[in-house]
């Protein structure tokens, strides 16, 4: 058996290595799972672990130490003695877990290392495609997969999208491209060089605003990691135009001899940039003669059919694009993505509209720079906002839409923050707060306030600018039960009135 780091191949022999899984969520369990399949000798320490995972473990052959506080160090992982530690993105660099595998000199990987280092199960490994960035990774992610599928290749989105990349690596699909996303933890954890560093055809940093400073410590340290996505790139780095922190890591990084900086931004593209002329999607990177001319991929009306019409919407679709088509995508193949493309929910999407007034989820705005994108998008808003702001600060955000607000409704723990910066910034704005203890109270309340000042031609906007945990289970949660309190309550105005109200859903 050979050390952890000269581990670079299924093939290579990982039996009886002693392996400790820190967490037992989607990509703990599939690290689990994988290095058990491998041979090695797995000790998982998990924080109240999900039942029927716990109950899995054994029969995998995997030890399971279920704790309820995580902080300490068990005594069968002591006694367990690792030669390599795999840390689930949750646990943050300071994690005391953390800091006794480093001070015993172990190999400290992510599962996206692992992932890397196994990746020829089936003989020829797949390309990868790696996205990362504050927003829109998920729906950029989605986009470039549906894009490389339309052209006719085995491609399997995955990563921090839901899907970990260990289980699309050892997929019998034998899939020849994965596209990754990339959250800051993940990166965090990922190598430089040596046989563990990602070397991707191609990555994107979509765009950068502060994120996470509770978990990384600094804007800086945010920035760094998520910086790391360029690294080793063989064919494309892609950056937003609009974003300079973006072009700052491309200029920075370094990759393969040969690998190009591909702009993307809603702007008449330069030479190398994916960008609109007119109503057109138009590529100037990816031919013979980019200086001169330029290869319409798809119209803006396809934009629209894709449920992307809004500015941060119109980036992932460009973004995207100039993934796709640095794999060697079809200009046919992005256009006809588009049209058969449908967006997630709690993304900007419709719940109802009653009396001219549009209810709008996007939960899935967990930072600022999320929300930003999606005020942007509305010409008066009502905006419910609210919950952890992992240590974020919204007076930006307030300054910046002031003009767009009919009002505010403050909801979660984070309340005395928010309000303090609507203070400062729009003292004059009508502000609401929820101090409902009970989860199934937020947002029926939330829902009746907004209704109570909301005019024809607003929006009220669930675009939180924070996390979801105070107070649901997950930003999903949090939105369908946003939608849930939307159809009670127009279904009551219709009790009331006898109109009813025209729930609508994403196409």
């Amino acid at each position: 058996m050979a050390r952890p780091d000269a581990l670079s191949s299924w093939h290579d022999d990982w039996s009886g290595l002693r392996v400790a899984v820190l967490g037992l969520g989607v990509s703990g369990f599939s690290a689990a799972d994988t290095l058990a399949e491998l041979g090695a000798d797995v000790l998982v320490v998990a924080h109240r672990p999900d039942d029927e995972r716990s109950r899995i473990m054994p029969l995998i052959g995997v030890q399971l130490v279920a704790v309820d506080d995580d902080e300490n160090v068990p005594p069968a992982l002591e006694s367990h003695d690792p030669e390599l530690v795999i840390v689930s993105p949750g646990y943050r660099p300071g994690h005391p877990l953390i800091e006794w595998a480093m001070s015993r000199s172990c190999a400290v990987w992510g599962d996206v290392e692992l992932a890397w280092r196994v990746r020829d199960k089936f003989g020829a490994a797949a390309e990868w495609i790696l996205i990362t960035g504050t927003n829109g990774k998920t729906t950029t992610t989605q986009l470039t997969a549906t894009m490389l599928k339309a052209d006719g290749r085995r491609v399997a989105p995955c990563g921090n999208i839901g899907v970990p990349v260990l289980d699309a690596i050892r997929d019998p699909a034998q899939f020849e491209v994965l596209v990754v996303e990339l959250s800051s933890f993940q990166l965090h954890w990922l190598p430089l060089d040596g046989p563990g560093a990602l070397r991707p055809l191609a990555a994107a940093c979509l765009n950068l605003a502060d994120d996470h400073l509770d978990w990384h410590g600094s804007q800086s340290a945010y920035a760094a990691a998520k910086a790391k996505v360029y690294a080793n790139a063989s064919v494309a780095c892609v950056y937003n135009l609009t974003d300079d922190a973006t072009r700052a890591m491309v200029e920075q990084a370094d990759v393969v001899e040969g690998c190009r900086a591909i702009g993307f931004g809603a702007v008449v593209p330069g030479p190398s940039d994916i960008g609109v002329v007119d109503t057109v999607v138009v590529d100037r990177a990816f031919l013979d003669d980019r200086r001169n001319s330029a290869l319409e991929l798809a119209s803006l009306d396809d934009v629209v059919t894709a449920g992307l019409a809004t500015p941060h919407g119109l980036a992932n679709v460009l973004a995207a694009a100039a993934l796709a088509r640095a794999a060697g995508v079809e200009p046919r193949s992005v256009r006809d993505a588009l049209r058969g493309f449908t967006v997630d929910a709690h993304r900007t999407q419709l719940v109802a509209r009653h009396d001219e007034v549009a209810w709008v989820d996007d939960s899935k705005a967990t930072n600022p720079h999320a929300a930003g994108s999606a005020l942007s998008a509305y010409r008066s808003v009502v905006w419910i906002l609210g919950g952890l702001l992992k240590g974020v600060d919204v007076s930006g955000l307030i300054e910046t839409h002031r003009s767009r607000l009919r009002a505010a409704i403050i909801i979660g723990i984070d309340r005395t923050a928010v309000r303090e910066a609507f203070a400062r910034h729009a003292p004059e704005l009508p502000l609401f707060e929820v101090d409902e203890p009970q989860t199934d109270s937020v947002m029926p309340v939330a829902v009746k306030t907004a209704a109570s000042v909301a005019l024809s031609g607003d929006t009220v906007l669930l675009a939180p600018a924070a996390a979801s945990m105070d107070q649901f289970v997950d930003y999903a949660d949090r939105g369908d039960r946003f939608a849930a309190a939307v159809r009670e309550h127009l279904e009551g105005r219709a009790d009331d009135d006898g109109q009813a109200a025209a729930p609508e859903h994403p196409s």
